[in-house]
């Protein structure tokens, strides 16, 4: 039987990306941070981390993370723990895989103004795990222009928030597009590539519907902007990541879910 789904984008493209063209079966990964399938598409070379509070593809070339999937609920994102932005290199990633923080807490970020350390799966959802902390590995972090990071992002952060709040729960996932070359981090020895613009899927599973919405914000997206006018469709981020998403559901439902634009529903939520 089909799911009931609602969904977001402006215009969606043709066909299914390349990556959704298999020859094989991929593995079935059970995670409670996966809905209907992990994002599918990433480099065989990438190393694949799961843990309490989020799960993660990390790019070997880029040194960032290729998606990041965390699994919200009321017992994560209410609480009072004191959520330090302690920034710590990854143990599980040998260290030309990422940046890494440098002896003396010297690290790629320091002494410049143009990017912030963005996280993907978002610290201030954590407020009620003991496992905060672990967002703060340099595998989950981002460069983020201040106004985008500080600006649209961290609203939809705070909203997300809200979102599970009502319904008790929301998975979110997030990670990077590479369409136009940014400026490297100036005080970093490793290479890198940094991020052009950013996506972010969040879905809500009722009994009844399946709501998701997706959303595309570019470095560039000003610090005063509506977050609603980044709302997309999940088509819109296959064809601009190459990833593949909700590919455990019927194909029919996937077309349905993934081609819509769902405004009332975010706007009920985002404002």
């Amino acid at each position: 039987m089909g799911v009931m789904l609602a969904l977001c984008i402006a215009v969606a493209p043709s066909g299914r990306p390349p990556s959704q063209t298999i020859s094989s079966p991929p593995p079935e990964i059970h995670c409670k941070h996966f809905l209907y399938g992990y994002p599918l598409g990433a480099p065989v070379s990438n190393d694949l981390i799961i843990r309490d509070l989020y799960a993660l593809s990390n790019n070997d070339t880029t040194k960032f993370a290729d998606w990041v999937c965390c699994y919200l609920t009321c017992h994560e994102v209410d609480g009072d723990l004191d959520l330090e932005r302690n920034w710590r290199n990854e143990p599980w990633l040998a260290p030309d895989e990422t940046l890494t923080a440098k002896p003396a807490n010297r690290d790629a970020y320091r002494d410049q103004k143009m990017y912030d350390r963005g996280h993907l799966a978002p610290l201030a959802a954590f407020k009620g795990s003991r496992f905060a902390s672990q967002v703060n590995y340099y595998s989950n972090i981002v460069p983020q222009r201040p106004n985008l990071n500080r600006g649209p992002w961290e609203q939809l952060e705070s909203r997300t928030r809200t979102l599970v709040q009502r319904y008790g729960h929301a998975w979110v996932m997030s990670g990077p597009i590479y369409e136009v070359n940014m400026p490297p981090l100036p005080h970093c020895d490793e290479p890198h590539q940094v991020p052009s613009a950013f996506w972010k899927i969040i879905a809500v599973n009722e009994p009844r519907a399946l709501h998701v919405a997706a959303f595309i914000m570019e470095q560039t997206a000003p610090r005063e902007s509506r977050t609603v006018d980044y709302l997309t469709t999940v088509d819109e981020v296959e064809l601009r990541t190459g990833l593949n998403f909700f590919w455990l559901l019927p194909i029919e439902d996937q077309d349905t879910l993934e081609s819509v634009k769902p405004v009332p529903w975010v706007l009920d939520w985002l404002g």
